[in-house]
């Protein structure tokens, strides 16, 4: 049985890696934060695996500021695969918050890669660092591939591309098997409710459900590479199954603004979004990713891997989620 280590379990990207590699029969430990409130809603569906006689699901508590911690439990574990896919992932908020983006997003990746050094289990184990279409930034080619230069314009995404050429750095210093995987913007009814397309399609369930009247945006020309985390989570894994470690891009190859999905989050529900969206310069970046659009052929080829659910499905499938999701709330609302 494999041992797989996910930071960032109970985020989207966790929840679902955990349920793929549960189901492929893994053995799998999650690292949380220790907190006062308990944010594990995306795996409570996943209880069954820790309470089974042949227990495969283990949460411990850690943070990736911990690399005593980190050491620690990587030397207690012993996994045979890691997947750091935790962060402060929003990108405005990295504005915010820079240090602390930096320090979780950046030097939290390299405080893993040398935990492992540390641990001495470098020889065996395979490394996923979850790295971002973000790092493209002000793009210097389209569509692009694992080719294409980096020019960050955000905390965020500077730490991002810190993070990934440190993996390079230590995949060739150390002779680590350590993959980068690029992911373009993937999201799912488990996307937290910050990110755009989850406010908007949790907006578009509110307004027609009658429990909310506007939705506050702002730059609505952005154009992004949208595809479904449940899909990518396999691409992650099939990145650490090949004989040799490499990085890959993974997206859909298409591009839409944010007007285009509110025009088929909206549409879902029967709705014309130009009636509630109003403009708050409060969501704008202090300096924009105005176009992304990835081309995945080398996962394709090399992974044997492709998106299927496009960006107008995904709208409609995260809606028509949400519309469940806040159902009661619209009949306690009419009681």
């Amino acid at each position: 049985m494999k041992r797989a280590l996910i930071t960032g379990i109970t985020g989207q990207d966790g929840s679902y890696l955990a349920e793929l590699l549960l189901a492929k029969g893994y053995e799998v430990h999650g690292i949380v934060r220790r907190s006062s409130s308990v944010t594990r809603t995306r795996i409570d569906h996943l209880k069954g695996y820790e309470r089974t006689e042949n227990k495969r699901l283990y949460l411990h508590y850690g943070d990736l500021t911990d690399a005593v911690a980190l050491v620690k439990l990587l030397y207690q574990l012993q996994p045979d695969e890691i997947y750091n896919l935790a962060a402060q992932s929003h990108v405005r908020v990295s504005f915010d918050i820079p240090t602390y983006t930096g320090d979780v997003t950046g030097l939290g990746a390299q405080r893993i890669l040398e935990a492992i050094i540390e641990s001495g289990i470098g020889k065996k184990v395979r490394y996923y660092q979850a790295s971002s279409s973000e790092m493209f930034g002000k793009v210097q080619a389209v569509p692009q591939t694992e080719k294409t230069p980096f020019y960050p314009r955000s905390p965020y995404a500077c730490a991002k591309a810190y993070a990934h050429y440190l993996t390079v750095n230590y995949r060739e210093s150390y002779n680590l098997f350590a993959c980068s995987g690029i992911l373009f913007n993937h999201e799912s009814p488990r996307r937290g409710e910050n990110f755009v397309t989850r406010k908007i399609t949790l907006a578009a369930a509110r307004i027609k459900l009658g429990l909310q009247k506007e939705l506050l945006l702002g730059n609505l020309d952005s154009k992004r590479d949208w595809g479904y985390a449940a899909e990518y989570v396999e691409g992650m894994w099939r990145m650490l199954q090949q004989e040799q470690p490499d990085d890959y891009v993974l997206a859909t190859n298409e591009t839409w603004t944010i007007r285009d999905f509110l025009e088929a989050s909206f549409g879902a529900v029967g709705l014309e979004w130009q009636r509630h969206v109003k403009f708050d310069p409060y969501f704008l970046r202090p300096s924009e990713v105005d176009l992304l659009i990835g081309d995945y052929s080398k996962a394709k080829a090399m992974l044997g891997w492709e998106p299927h659910t496009r960006m107008h499905a995904l709208a409609k499938l995260m809606v028509e989620s949400d519309l469940k999701l806040v159902a009661g709330e619209a009949a306690t609302a009419r009681a």
